[in-house]
């Protein structure tokens, strides 16, 4: 029943936020001298269409008068990709079918026969996502040989709901789960993606890829995956928004695994209402249904605690001060709180990855060709010295052979201590506060990309939601030197509209998205 009033619910917030509008098109975007601008596309196919701020159902309305089609909108993303990604390095293949399936979507716009709002709108994948025709690799020369033959399911909705699939994005090799000291943005396939607002910076966590793509306007829409902070930190980092739904809202099936116990695909998007849109995809709700304008109730009345995280830096926490004063400006109750049992999960979390990776990736690995096991992949990267030229470590691989099984009772108890601590370290915050979410910052400022020294990610705001299997919701909220900050959003079980709905009223206040103006480096030595 809970999953059911979610798809409503989501419903209700696409309609709400049509009819309060997404934010549209920024002051900031007019400004000159920024580097590359993604509005140049609209001489390359998509006439009048700024890729920077356009949304979905402005998309949608363009292609129901005529004005455009899915095949100019698809071929502007395509040029983009071939002009701009070679600074970022954020897509690691295009589809060959693309324009095809965008001449599809043309074909039943001109019948009147549109299967929803996503017919016809590029998405890139994540490339741990299993397309049936395309390769998928977690980044890694050991699943490079051919295509897995089958699509995951989420990859069936969004065919189903005409989504142009327009290719795969660039991670951190097997989700960031190898080496005890990974570089964040970095596979042996791929190599090493780029933060588009400065070049020399990290794109964080996992979904490296579709984030900075998403920032450089290679696509509408992207899909990462998250076990703890994979959607929500390259969001936050790359000045997009990402939502992180609630376990088991979006099947699983076919996404190269780190634990069944946390691991979700999501949406990434340049605003709240395409993420919105693309989640009720995902996730099975039905867009086309009408219902209470959730997104129409603003900020007014509502009660959010902060979290500041203080070691996130005394910038961040600035920035944090200013959109507390802000959020008040426009109705909202804000008070500090902090999350108790935090640092009893950061004990807990990571032992139990260790045994339920084991468990899910050779699951997982015997579907595919290649290493058929984790004993079988460690050897692969050993022999294979292009798996390690940014980091030779796999550490983490090694600590998850040797870990006990998910049958141990030491694992178990673990495993139901975590998912305890972290429901009631959100549920109890918000009922002592009697909030509608939790909000904190998203990431610290970029740190400088290096394979030596490997990632400075030690981001605590995102375990909560993650261990606790609940929805969390990255928008951005301000930047510290040309670099973006993303405020976090949390809410309870399966309350993904209402977190949604909330972080579109937050969006439009906050009015923090500026673009990226692809720097070489900041700071003293730039």
């Amino acid at each position: 029943m809970r999953k059911r009033s979610t798809a409503t619910l989501l419903a209700a917030l696409v309609v709400g936020s049509l009819c309060a509008g997404a934010p549209g098109p920024r002051a900031e975007a007019a400004e000159s001298g920024v580097g590359i601008r993604p509005s140049a596309a609209s001489s390359q196919g998509a006439p009048g269409v700024d890729l920077d701020t356009v949304t979905i159902p402005e998309l949608q309305a363009r292609m129901a008068d005529g004005s455009l089609t899915s095949s100019a909108l698809t071929t502007a993303y395509l040029r983009r990709i071939e002009t701009i990604d070679p600074k970022i390095n954020a897509v690691l293949r295009t589809d060959p079918t693309a324009l095809r399936q965008a001449a599809a979507s043309d074909a039943r716009h001109r019948d009147g026969d549109i299967r929803g709002p996503l017919d016809g709108i590029p998405v890139l994948l994540k490339d741990n996502v299993n397309t049936r025709d395309m390769a998928t690799t977690a980044g890694s020369l050991a699943l490079a040989g051919g295509p897995p033959g089958t699509d995951a399911a989420l990859v069936t909705r969004l065919r189903a709901a005409g989504a142009v699939i327009l290719g795969k994005t660039n991670l951190s090799e097997w989700a960031n789960f190898r080496a005890a000291k990974p570089t964040s943005g970095w596979s042996g396939v791929g190599g090493q993606t780029n933060n588009p607002y400065v070049l020399d910076r990290n794109p964080c966590g996992s979904s490296s890829g579709s984030a900075a793509a998403l920032a450089a306007s290679l696509a509408q829409v992207a899909i990462g995956t998250e076990t703890d902070g994979s959607i929500v930190c390259p969001a936050g980092m790359n000045g997009v928004v990402g939502h992180k739904p609630s376990l088991g809202l979006v099947s699983r099936a076919g996404v190269v695994p780190i634990s069944a116990e946390q691991d979700t695909a999501g949406p990434m998007a340049r605003n709240v209402t395409d993420a919105a849109l693309t989640l009720a995809v995902l996730s099975g709700g039905d867009t086309s249904r009408p219902g209470d304008a959730v997104g129409l109730s603003g900020l007014r009345g509502k009660r959010i605690g902060l979290w500041r995280l203080p070691s996130l830096g005394p910038e961040v926490d600035a920035v944090m001060t200013r959109t507390a004063q802000r959020l008040r400006d426009a109705g909202a109750e804000v008070v500090e709180v902090t999350p108790p049992y935090q640092q009893r999960l950061a004990e807990l979390e990571f032992p139990a990855l260790l045994s339920e990776f084991h468990r899910d990736i050779d699951a997982y690995l015997a579907t595919r060709d290649g290493p058929r096991d984790l004993a079988e992949l460690i050897e692969f990267n050993s022999a294979h010295p292009a798996e390690r030229t940014c980091f030779a470590g796999q550490e983490l691989f090694e600590q998850a052979l040797a870990a006990p099984p998910v049958t141990d009772p030491e694992y178990r108890a673990n495993r139901a201590e975590l998912r305890d601590l972290s429901r009631r370290s959100i549920d109890e915050t918000m009922a002592t506060h009697r909030l509608d979410a939790i909000a904190s910052p998203t990431n610290p400022p970029a740190w400088t990309t290096d394979c030596a020294r490997g990632d400075n990610d030690v981001i605590p705001s995102s375990t909560p939601a993650a261990v606790a299997g609940y929805p969390s919701l990255s928008v951005p909220a301000g930047s510290v030197d040309q670099l973006p900050v993303g405020l976090l959003l949390m809410a309870g079980d399966h309350e993904d509209a209402a977190l949604l709905s909330l972080g579109a009223a937050v969006e439009r206040r906050l009015h923090a998205w500026r673009p990226p103006r692809y720097l070489p480096s900041v700071g003293p030595d730039a």
